[in-house]
């Protein structure tokens, strides 16, 4: 019972640093990337803190199984360290008997992951799409950023103003436009715009003060013309939700859709992640091992080489799945079935008691060196 207290205590400590620190990193990355996307206006800067929120949430389950499974690790690692484990092996106790308390602790994590996989990741992933296809039915003006070359959503006009201002960002100033219909080049400048709907779903730009330029490449014949105002069409159409992803459907919804490789993807999707927390708590049971006389971080170093391998393959039978090269029912479970019986054969290694690397092996061995040397001590000091 004491043992399990200080166990729970030291694997609790551990996982809280491992998770801060982990988190930290990845909120750091997360706002780096979506203020560069909505800096090259890739992204409606309204929308930064909320994009932040649902990627975060989006790679959650990522940063608890590798909490947990660098938590186990690293206890264990440590306690081999200091000879605990020499000690537990003394006093006949089994490494099998590390994994009530380990799964005491992890079971809790396996529950989140596993709340977070199924709901709450497809709710965020749900809400991305949205702001997603919110800003791509944006007008054109709107979508561009001030001091920009940007494209229209049609792929035959190119927009630049250098500022906007209006209460409702609806006045541009310094606006270039330039248009290609039929092979003919339209290029508009004007020293202000404004942004005009027609209440009828249309969007259209006013440009005052100004001049139009239109003609074919190559050609002499261009025409030039002033203007005090121009009125152009920017778009036609109003922001409607679009279709929604199945990464964004419910768990229910998507379990009674018919059947077909991109439904068939996300359940492998969404099941692996408990699984796999599962499945690497327990193989960082005898993973743990070090001798107390190296250092603990060429474990650490092949549990990560383990934990992305591992990552990456289940990646790999998900598109397998996607593509129809496999069906869901033989696609889910072989990767998770390996790990697992490489967790039960570390685990028969580590229990073997004659085995050379057994902890109760190197205590003997050092006995014996001890009583070796000792007894050389004795023989040279007669």
């Amino acid at each position: 019972m004491i043992f399990r207290r200080a166990l729970q205590r030291e694997l609790a400590s551990v996982a809280g640093a491992t998770f801060t620190v982990l988190f930290s990193i990845l909120v750091t990355w997360t706002l780096i990337t979506i203020l560069g996307r909505a800096a090259g206006g890739k992204v409606d800067s309204g929308d930064v803190l909320a994009l932040i929120g649902l990627a975060v949430l989006n790679y959650q389950p990522t940063i608890l199984i590798l909490t947990s499974f660098i938590s186990v690790l690293v206890v264990i690692t440590r306690s081999y360290r200091d000879s605990e484990m020499v000690v537990w092996f003394a006093s006949g106790q089994s490494l099998v008997r590390w994994i009530a308390p380990v799964l005491t602790f992890g079971l809790p994590i396996v529950a989140i992951v596993a709340a977070l996989s199924f709901y709450v990741m497809p709710w965020a992933e749900l809400k991305r799409n949205e702001f997603a296809q919110r800003f791509e039915k944006r007008e054109d003006l709107q979508r561009v950023a001030p001091g920009q070359f940007r494209e229209s959503a049609s792929a035959n006009r190119v927009f630049f103003v250098e500022s906007t201002g209006g209460r409702t960002n609806t006045v541009v100033q310094n606006v270039f436009v330039n248009t290609v219909e039929k092979g003919v080049t339209t290029t508009v400048v004007a020293k202000e715009g404004v942004i005009e709907p027609d209440g009828k779903g249309s969007q259209y730009l006013v440009l005052k003060n100004g001049r139009r330029y239109a003609g074919t490449p190559g050609r002499a014949d261009f025409q030039s013309m002033e203007f005090e105002r121009y009125r152009m069409r920017v778009a036609n159409q109003v922001p409607v939700m679009g279709d929604i992803r199945v990464g964004g459907m419910s768990t229910p919804v998507l379990l009674a859709m018919p059947k077909n490789q991109y439904r068939d993807a996300e359940i492998q999707y969404r099941i692996t992640w408990p699984i796999m927390c599962l499945v690497l708590m327990l193989l960082a049971i005898p993973l743990g091992f070090v001798n107390p006389r190296a250092g603990a971080s060429a474990n650490m170093i092949l549990a990560l080489l383990i934990f992305f391998t591992y990552l990456n393959l289940s990646k790999a039978a998900e598109a397998a799945v996607k593509q129809g090269k496999l069906a869901l029912g033989a696609g889910w479970w072989p990767l998770h079935l390996l790990v697992l019986l490489a967790a039960l054969g570390l685990f028969a290694w580590r229990t073997n008691v004659n085995h050379r690397l057994h902890p109760m092996v190197l205590l003997n061995a050092f006995k014996r060196r001890r009583l070796l040397q000792s007894a050389a001590g004795k023989a040279v000091a007669k």
